[in-house]
């Protein structure tokens, strides 16, 4: 372990639960760290719960947080659309993670952004054409992607994510998304600035090969991959390759 590091992020969602099923040994290895107050947070690019289900989620598993320790995309997106000119925002996101987004001018006829999160099997035909006619109807509309996770472990198995429906939506229209989410570098250097540390000094844990690690070291961080969620032995043999490789984060140990 590199004894520079002085701060962690971690994923969630195959890190250190599973669906509704806690990673065995994972919640006492995050309250090992939080005894040592190591700075922390939780960065996950699910969209589909607010902060508050997600703190009330940990601590039925163990870990006692809360909502200024837990970092998403709606976050980071609300927070950047609060900074942009004024124009309604059409979301594309489930009904539970648009508290986020209070304040917020939502889109009726016509959209100055449109926002596309996680909606799972609501996505149809008839919503995705909806998108993309926001963003056709007006060339100057901003397509805003809540992270570019191209796929997840669902209790169910593996499961599309958000990027598949991102991508289609910049192929129909020409345009490239603002992504306010892993594994873009802003994304990562916004939980940075909330640790007070540089990127250097923070280790970023996650499942997804590209979007944990790969985005984290892009961004000058250190990624750390565990073999549990959707790890696969082939991710082992691309182009990324983890500066820590942990079985689960059961094993982790933080130096001195």
């Amino acid at each position: 372990m590199n004894p520079d590091l002085r701060g962690v992020l971690f994923d969630l969602d195959g890190v250190v639960y599973h669906g509704e099923e806690p990673v065995a040994g994972a919640a006492a290895a995050v309250r090992a760290l939080q005894k040592r107050r190591v700075p922390h947070l939780f960065v996950t690019n699910t969209t589909s719960r607010p902060r508050a289900a997600l703190v009330g989620k940990l601590q039925m598993f163990g870990i006692e947080t809360s909502a200024e320790h837990v970092l998403t995309p709606a976050v980071a997106a609300a927070a950047w659309l609060r900074a942009q000119p004024p124009g309604p925002a059409a979301l594309f996101l489930r009904t539970a993670a648009r508290i986020e987004f209070q304040g917020i001018e939502r889109a009726r006829e016509n959209a100055r952004y449109v926002v596309v999160g996680d909606l799972g099997s609501e996505w149809t035909y008839e919503v995705l054409n909806k998108a993309f006619r926001y963003l056709h109807a007006d060339p100057e509309a901003v397509l805003v992607a809540l992270g570019m996770t191209r796929y997840w472990m669902a209790p169910e198995g593996v499961s599309l994510d958000v990027a598949p429906f991102v991508v289609a939506l910049e192929h129909a229209t020409g345009r490239k998304a603002v992504v306010l989410g892993k594994p873009a570098g802003g994304f990562f250097h916004a939980a940075v600035d909330r640790l007070g540390l540089e990127p250097a000094q923070v280790l970023m844990i996650g499942d997804d090969i590209n979007s944990d690690v790969g985005g984290a070291q892009r961004a000058g961080l250190k990624g750390a991959l565990v073999k549990t969620g959707k790890f696969q032995p082939g991710d082992l043999n691309g182009t990324v390759t983890p500066d820590l490789v942990l079985n689960s984060l059961a094993n982790l140990s933080w130096p001195a």
